[in-house]
């Protein structure tokens, strides 16, 4: 096991039932982490990151995943707020953000509105500048880490219609965090909805990459998001496999371990299946990403939709073969149950999913 891995097997250890049902994560664990460039791994060293690749930062992402979902979330949004930074700042915004998410500094990324998910002309947040100040208005919803976070990535339309990326202190007067009340899955997640009212912060923290199109600006956060919550259903996927083959192995009916009953069985196998195709396809995109390969974008997708369909259905087959044993409350298939329906959801419903990779399918060459 790498030492990365152990190190977080030994620092979740058993808390992750405890930090489920009470919803909230240490914030000594997570500024540690931070520090140790282990939230956003994939950040280069020159920034104090580990400069992991995508396949092998994946694979951590997969491990965490199998110990805490709502951990890997926290993970997701800050390796997320990095890689928006580092694609849409410049050298002086990668140098001071970067740094500061590699250093104990917690970040979250602010898209949802709540006429807005997929549908982002629909979104109301709005960013002008103001002389050498930049004054940002508007609703964020269930924006993920965000009770924790020291930065707000926001997402806004600016004057003339472009998008803007602002990178806003959550401690700016005007700023107000509140947090979603007993969400159903990654419960320790920190999400929370946003409220900005006359926010005020330097006009150098909007990224210079503001004014494309916010759909452009959205995608290129929306990709590393998709891809880290693959990996996780990954991680989904091996705790409830693990779960369910330890329980086939010790529990009896009729005379016989449960897991030479035929039916059951074929659970255990179905399990294995999904987790290898889910860990197939997040390899095939994180190499699309090593290589800075033109297909990386729907290979991401892709990664996404088939990862969390099979992790949602994946936990469910666990549920069934534990029973009762993993219906308690905090149980790791009981979490795995509510937090892989989440998967579906976020980053790109699988609806969406589906309607993007039909575009890319009906794109190709006959």
């Amino acid at each position: 096991m790498p030492e990365r891995d152990a190190l977080l097997t030994d620092l979740v250890g058993d808390r992750a039932a405890e930090w489920d049902t009470s919803g909230e994560l240490p914030r000594d664990l997570l500024v540690r982490l931070g520090a140790d460039g282990l939230l956003c791994a994939e950040v280069a060293a020159e920034y104090g990151g580990l400069g992991l690749g995508s396949r092998e930062n994946g694979e951590f992402t997969a491990h965490v995943g199998s110990l805490c979902s709502s951990l890997r979330s926290v993970m997701t949004s800050q390796g997320m707020a990095a890689w928006t930074v580092q694609r849409l700042g410049d050298a002086g915004q990668r140098a001071t953000f970067l740094k500061e998410l590699t250093s104990g500094k917690l970040a979250a990324v602010g898209f949802s509105e709540r006429q807005a998910g997929s549908d982002l002309s629909a979104m109301r947040t709005r960013v002008r500048l103001d002389g050498d100040t930049a004054v940002v208005d508007g609703h964020k919803v269930w924006t993920t880490a965000a009770a924790y976070a020291d930065h707000l990535v926001v997402f806004g339309l600016q004057e003339d219609g472009s998008g803007a990326v602002v990178v806003v202190p959550a401690d700016t007067p005007g700023v107000r965090v509140e947090r979603v009340p007993k969400p159903s899955g990654c419960r320790a997640a920190g999400h929370a909805d946003l409220h900005l009212d006359q926010v005020r912060v330097p006009a150098g923290a909007v990224l210079a990459g503001s004014g494309a199109s916010l759909p452009m600006l959205v995608a290129a956060s929306l990709a590393y998001g998709r891809k880290s919550v693959a990996w996780g259903c990954v991680g989904i996927l091996r705790a409830c496999r693990t779960a369910a083959v330890a329980h086939a192995r010790t529990r009896e009916q009729f005379g016989r371990p449960l897991g030479d009953h035929q039916l059951v069985a074929g659970h255990i196998a179905d399990l294995w299946t999904a987790e290898q195709i889910a860990a197939r396809v997040c390899e095939y995109a994180s190499d699309h990403w090593d290589e800075g390969s033109p297909e990386m974008v729907p290979a991401t997708i892709l990664a996404k939709h088939v990862a969390a369909e099979r992790a949602a259905a994946g936990a469910a087959t666990a549920a069934q073969v534990l029973a009762s044993a993993g219906a308690r409350e905090g149980h790791v298939v009981e979490r795995a149950y509510r937090d892989a329906k989440l998967m579906e959801i976020i980053e790109g419903s699988s609806e969406m999913c589906r309607v993007m990779l039909a575009q890319h399918a009906l794109a190709l060459p006959a």
